[in-house]
């Protein structure tokens, strides 16, 4: 099944960093921007990170400085660096794309699993 896997959450201390992973499966590919969104407890989803194919990047308010989005079209993943991470980061993080698999099917707005990022002291 074609789909984007999440990996790479966990617990950490402020200051701490993570990095967070998303990579398509099956052969799927995408040549179109792929984006990291958050939801924490009792909020909405919010738009964390863009990134396009050719590597422009846009970034919330929020996190401008510490976060960082990349991707490797090469491997089909899309990466979200987070540095001096904060207690109010804290949040379900997930990653959207559209994809393609040769040679018919067009797979739009797929959301990986969610993962876990806890910061707190």
């Amino acid at each position: 099944q074609v789909q984007l896997v999440e990996s790479g959450g966990g617990s950490v201390q402020p200051g701490g960093s993570l990095r967070l992973s998303c990579a398509a499966s099956r052969s799927a590919f995408s040549i179109n921007a792929m984006r990291w969104y958050r939801q924490a407890p009792g909020k909405e989803r919010d738009l964390v990170a863009n990134i396009t194919y050719g590597g422009n990047t846009n970034y919330a308010d929020s996190v401008k400085g510490r976060f960082i989005i990349s991707r490797d079209n090469a491997k089909n993943t899309v990466y979200l660096q987070m540095n001096d991470l904060r207690p109010e980061d804290t949040a379900v993080y997930y990653c959207n794309a559209d994809l393609l698999q040769f040679p018919w099917h067009n797979y739009p707005d797929l959301w990986g699993q969610g993962t876990l990022v806890t910061v707190s002291s």
